[in-house]
């Protein structure tokens, strides 16, 4: 992980001369202070199970996650600038908020959150999961992929919490036979949630996929993920602003698929690059989009 870690120090640097220059200092991405060295810990703490109450972790204790963890509705979990939260290789390893509950993912330019697997390799585990309460074409109380859990409503400007600095990688371990997790995992979820400063790593999957909603995102960095960097349907309407897609190795799909009904969700400032071919925008179906530099 170490290594990828690096890598983002170095392109970021670029990434503020090609469209961070422009923003305020709150929503600059990573520079070359992320990485601090490897913090001493006292212990290490399982994560497994579910959550019913409110949780914050804490920045000096290594985390291990070690099966589905669940922060349930009515509950919110905290995680501080700094933490890392190392997860097991497996199929039915990832971090789930539910339809009700929140997060609030608090990292920093120089201290952000990390969530991956001890290498960090493509599908070791299931990434992070959210579900809301906005409007998707499957109805009120859809059921999604993973888990079988529940989402969907008719609150658009649902709040599902917050995530700032955050890094994800080697996420996309497979569900069943025809389906994969993703690094960030957007089901339903409203406006009122903030998405800002994440960089999504290796996923055997896609980056980030919206299934409807009303989120927007912005300040993403997408960095060989095996299948789409970006991706939705069922009728997201939202925003991405500032997104750098950048693939290197061998099995590129898309930078960008659209799917599904089209509400016409806004692409802002993407930058996409590829050494190994692949696709730049695929559009299914009714799916489109508005995109502007």
């Amino acid at each position: 992980m170490k290594k990828s870690i690096k890598s983002i120090a170095l392109i970021t640097s670029m990434l503020s001369a090609l469209f961070f220059g422009s923003c305020s200092s709150d929503d600059n991405f990573f520079d070359e202070g992320d990485q601090g060295g490897t913090p001493v810990v006292p212990i290490v703490n399982d994560l497994n199970g579910s959550l019913a109450q409110n949780l914050t972790l804490d920045s000096n204790i290594a985390y291990k996650l070690t099966g589905s963890f669940s922060v349930e509705a009515g509950a919110k979990l905290t995680i501080p600038a700094g933490t890392s939260i190392t997860a097991n290789v497996g199929q039915e390893i990832y971090i789930v908020v539910k339809k009700g509950a929140q997060i609030d993912i608090q990292g920093t330019q120089n201290n952000p959150v990390i969530m991956s697997s001890a290498n960090g390799n493509p599908g070791d585990w299931g990434g992070l999961v959210l579900l809301g309460d906005a409007t998707t074409t499957e109805g009120i109380e859809a059921t999604a992929e993973v888990g079988g859990f529940i989402y969907g409503g008719n609150n658009d400007s649902d709040d599902s919490g917050s995530i700032r600095y955050l890094i994800i990688e080697g996420a996309g371990a497979q569900i069943n036979a025809d389906s994969q997790y993703n690094g960030l995992t957007l089901y339903a979820i409203g406006s009122g949630t903030t998405v800002e400063n994440v960089a999504l790593l290796n996923g055997a999957d896609d980056g980030v996929e919206f299934f409807g909603g009303t989120v927007s995102v912005k300040n993403l960095y997408l960095e060989n993920n095996e299948d789409d960097a970006i991706d939705w349907t069922e009728g997201w309407n939202g925003t991405v602003t500032n997104a750098y897609v950048l693939h290197t190795i061998a099995g590129f799909s898309t930078a960008v698929e659209a799917d599904g009904f089209n509400k016409n969700p806004k692409i802002i400032n993407l930058t996409a690059i590829s050494s190994k071919g692949g696709t730049a925008l695929q559009f299914k179906k009714e799916s489109g989009a508005t995109i502007s530099a």
